[in-house]
């Protein structure tokens, strides 16, 4: 078992109660977008920054086995709740998306949802997910970014200098997931743009990208 130090690297337990809740509540709208994130999933998967392992309900049966990383106690604590629950074996595991507990090469898919706008140091968290994917692997990612008119790329990225991360578990709302996804080696592959919600006001956080990308393979 690994040190508390090392277990909880990542340590807001006001945003964890938070996130839970607001996270809950949300299901309704986001739910869907979680289907299909995971649908067609097979093999061994790793999930990152599993949160309150609200994924665990989504993943098909045609998945052996689910490694779910979480740095902050609180959540994963919820996550191994949920992990009871789950129709497939999910296994929660403390971890940080920078420095993954697992074996290179290890998995067949990985899955980053609602994750990488808060990781410490996105590029290396990516490289990570690169190194423990198997050739051809592939990656699914459900998150927001950068996103909206010049406007409102310039309030998030004046959020993200100012009280935003501080206040969200360190999310940044101006970061752009495509970019650094394609800068860490992968391939991207099918995506789309989504608002979340889909309706009403425009949240800095509102603007998602929702598809996959895949770990080139020996033979590229």
């Amino acid at each position: 078992m690994p040190p508390r130090a090392a277990q909880d690297i990542v340590h807001h337990p006001l945003f964890a109660r938070f996130y839970a809740r607001c996270s809950v509540a949300a299901e309704r709208t986001v739910g869907p977008h979680r289907d299909e994130l995971l649908a067609g999933l097979s093999g061994r998967v790793i999930e990152i920054g599993a949160g309150n392992g609200l994924n665990f309900a989504h993943y098909p049966h045609t998945v052996a086995e689910v490694v779910a990383i979480e740095p902050e106690r609180a959540l994963r604590q919820l996550a191994a709740t949920a992990a009871l629950r789950a129709d497939v074996p999910v296994d929660v595991v403390p971890g940080a998306a920078e420095a993954l507990p697992v074996k290179s090469e290890a998995f067949d898919a990985a899955v980053a949802s609602l994750v990488l706008c808060s990781v410490r140091d996105l590029a290396r968290a990516l490289t990570e997910i690169r190194r423990v994917l198997r050739p051809g692997g592939e990656l699914r990612f459900f998150e927001h970014g950068r996103g909206g008119g010049r406007l409102m790329k310039v309030t998030q990225r004046t959020l993200d200098r100012a009280v935003w991360p501080r206040l969200f578990g360190n999310c940044h709302v101006g970061r752009d997931p495509i970019a650094a996804i394609r800068s860490a080696g992968f391939e991207p592959g099918p995506y789309r743009r989504v608002l979340v919600p889909e309706k009403g006001p425009r949240l800095p956080s509102s603007y998602c990208v929702l598809g996959t990308a895949r770990r080139p393979g020996a033979e590229d």
